[in-house]
């Protein structure tokens, strides 16, 4: 049997045991480093299906994690993990929020191939009304402020369909196979830390994708994508000292006005000539009452730019108005970096390979743009471009799938077709970088 053919067939033949997986993580819907439960059974149909696995700090490097969440928080979604079906061996390593999966798959001689899928869901409660196609299946998220409004569950299940029909094909690949689950990838947090701990360094070939909307009778793939926004998300802390608003105001150090001189003026930051930077305070809570000068406020803030220098050029700008802010009203600013990602571009020769591949040998309809421009950002960029710094080559594909609403909506599902053409698309390229 031609070997694609042969992945178009095992892809098919996998495809209820990914929709059970897929309904599963969406029933248990974990959020960035708490995906506890997810990177557990993940870690268990790996091992079973014969991959080498890493779990826990062998995949995130500890000290570039960002936006972890508090050692209280993570202790309670380890016990909830564990209440709700976690496989007992391998919850353990994510104690602490140590999530994501690497399961690796060696061939032999022949190139590194990594393939990146994210797992995590978004803070977001999710509909209960009879139309929500979860309610009607019984996977609806039973995880109050946690739900998969962006397709990540899909993005995990494809994966474990990839593991298994790569197992199927193993003695016509030639090389390494790296298949990356992702904490984290919500508020850019998770991708650094896995390639600061080495996992891209060996990669000839990267690839990633993300379902994306679209009418059934469009295109099944766009084989790259570009242009998505560098970005840096920040957590500020404005401190000053308390007083009595009527009576001794001029003893008081006034956080709320020192955030506030902040927040004018990093919406006057001048614009940058060579594209677009976008800035934008989300958050801000300060005071304690009417009457007491505020001694602490607390914003949410993140900047984006066309290119990494961009996003640099804006954030810059914005260190030194939040610490001259501060500085006016003679209070202290703690600035923590929350999440990041740098631009990103596919390989243009790589991207028409995807294309001639998914069109002539795995019968799906590619777009006739071969890269199309991301609006958002996406930390999947570090890992891109950790690898074609290297001299690899890699891209971000769309797969396409209708939508009941738009991503990160309360009513957001997607059709599980998509789980199929995606296991075709990374299996079908895979074959055709790692055959002799």
């Amino acid at each position: 049997m031609d070997i694609y053919q042969k992945i178009i067939k095992e892809a098919e033949a996998v495809t209820p045991e990914m929709i059970t997986f897929r309904r599963s993580f969406h029933k248990y819907a974990e959020t960035g480093w708490y995906e506890m439960r997810t990177s557990s059974l993940i870690a268990r149909k790996l091992t079973d299906l014969g991959y080498e696995v890493l779990v826990g700090d062998k995949v995130c490097k500890n000290e570039a994690r960002m936006g972890v969440p508090s050692d209280e928080e993570l202790e309670k979604a380890y016990a909830r993990a564990i209440e709700q079906g976690a496989d007992p061996e391998f919850v353990k390593a994510t104690k602490g929020g140590f999530t994501g999966v690497i399961g690796i798959l060696r061939c032999g001689e022949g190139p590194t191939v990594a393939m990146r899928f994210d797992i995590d869901a978004l803070g977001v409660n999710e509909a209960k009304d009879e139309e929500h196609f979860p309610v009607k299946e019984g996977f609806v998220s039973v995880n109050d402020g946690a739900m998969h409004a962006c397709g990540h569950d899909g993005h995990g299940a494809s994966g474990l369909g990839v593991a298994a029909v790569l197992m199927e094909i193993k003695e016509h690949l030639h090389g390494t196979i790296k298949l990356i689950f992702q904490p984290g990838e919500e508020g850019l947090r998770g991708a650094k830390s896995i390639v600061e701990n080495g996992h891209l360094d060996d990669v000839d070939y990267f690839l990633g994708s993300h379902t994306t909307e679209t009418d059934v009778e469009e295109n099944d793939i766009t084989p790259g994508s570009f242009g998505s926004l560098a970005s840096f998300k920040y957590d500020v802390t404005f401190r000053g000292n308390a007083a009595h608003a009527g009576g001794q105001p001029h003893l008081g150090k006034n956080a709320l006005l020192a955030a506030a001189t902040a927040v004018t003026n990093l919406y006057a930051i001048p614009r940058h000539g060579e594209g677009a930077s976008r800035i934008n305070v989300g958050r801000l809570i300060a005071g304690s009452g009417r009457n007491v000068i505020a001694d602490k406020a607390f914003m949410e803030m993140e900047v984006r730019g066309d290119t990494t220098e961009i996003n640099k050029y804006v954030s810059d700008y914005a260190m030194r108005i939040l610490k001259n802010s501060a500085e006016m009203h003679d209070c202290t600013v703690d600035i923590k970096l929350m999440g990041a990602a740098e631009s990103m571009t596919s390989d243009e020769e790589l991207c028409e390979r995807i294309a001639d591949i998914c069109s002539n040998h795995l019968g799906m309809k590619v777009s006739d743009e071969l890269s199309v421009k991301l609006a958002g950002s996406e930390d999947v960029s570090y890992m891109m471009n950790r690898v074609q710094s290297n001299g690899g080559k890699g891209s971000f594909m769309r797969v396409r799938s209708p939508f009941a609403a738009i991503g990160h909506n309360h009513r957001f599902d997607f059709d599980e077709s998509y789980l199929t053409k995606a296991v075709k698309v990374f299996c079908g390229v895979a074959y055709d970088l790692m055959k002799k």
